[in-house]
């Protein structure tokens, strides 16, 4: 009788184990990374099928491809070229930053300021950044400088927009409440309007730097060819379409390192806003 109540007993710690695991896998598979891998997967199935329906020419496999990431030499310069385009990435968007985000603070904060400038920020909004680009040329040349031109360019309104519409969301009672304990503006601004403003700063910074990376790629193919645009013209001259899709996917994987960076700051600075 005690064996086997001792049997029944490991046979149900047996089940419940094995439905544990299986609904520990169940929800590995349902989260966001199981998703996440699972649309890779997806997307690499289509586009192996897709390969397989027409000339390698159109469109080379995603072996193709991974063989140009796998050539030492073609990977060496294809990784010398974005930490050069890095550069100009990064000081573009610095200066996005630190003209767009002060900027757009006083513009919301202020309705004269806001009512005089708004129609201006919007009319230029609506013009093609590229459109900017003879100019930039007059200005700046085809060099070093017209490239993080363009990318400020292509990145500072879509990040001064959003920190105008976030600095008008500021609820005025939570103003008046400071005011009523004695707050002073500097600590208003401290205490009440920056952590009002930090879930816009977020998305201005997932906007902007996506919006970056487009003008650091744009500027290295309008201007004097270089780094990543150099090796497109070229590859691109030379039929080499698996060489120009292994730029193109280069580029989505500095877009979602971009994007996670931004998530991960999110989740420091802003973890009360953070929804599941």
């Amino acid at each position: 009788m005690a064996s086997s109540a001792a049997r029944s007993g490991r046979q149900a710690s047996g089940q419940k184990a094995l439905g544990a695991a299986k609904g520990g896998a169940a929800r590995l598979l349902i989260s966001g990374y199981g998703l996440s891998m699972l649309s890779v997967v997806v997307v690499l199935l289509i586009w192996q099928w897709g390969s397989s329906q027409t000339s390698g020419l159109l469109l080379p496999p995603p072996s193709a491809v991974l063989g140009k990431f796998l050539d030492p030499v073609w990977f060496a310069a294809l990784m010398r070229a974005v930490s050069q385009s890095l550069v100009q990435l990064a000081l573009g968007f610095a200066l996005t930053l630190v003209i767009a985000v002060p900027l757009g603070m006083v513009i919301g904060r202020y309705r004269v300021l806001r009512e005089m400038f708004e129609p201006v920020i919007n009319a230029i909004y609506a013009i093609p950044p590229v459109a900017f680009v003879p100019f930039l040329v007059i200005w700046f040349g085809l060099f070093f400088e017209a490239r993080v031109a363009l990318v400020f360019l292509m990145s500072f309104f879509d990040v001064l927009v959003v920190i105008i519409a976030g600095a008008r969301d500021v609820r005025r009672p939570l103003i008046d409440v400071g005011r009523s304990f004695g707050a002073s503006r500097l600590q208003q601004l401290r205490l009440i309007v920056l952590p009002s403003l930090l879930p816009f700063f977020i998305g201005a910074l997932r906007v902007g730097s996506a919006r970056a990376i487009n003008g650091m790629i744009t500027a290295e193919l309008f201007f004097a060819a270089v780094n990543l645009g150099a090796m497109m013209k070229r590859s691109t001259q030379q039929f080499d379409t698996a060489a120009v899709l292994s730029i193109v996917l280069l580029i989505c994987l500095l877009g979602l390192i971009a994007q996670s960076l931004v998530a991960l700051i999110e989740r420091r600075l802003v973890h009360w806003h953070v929804r599941g």
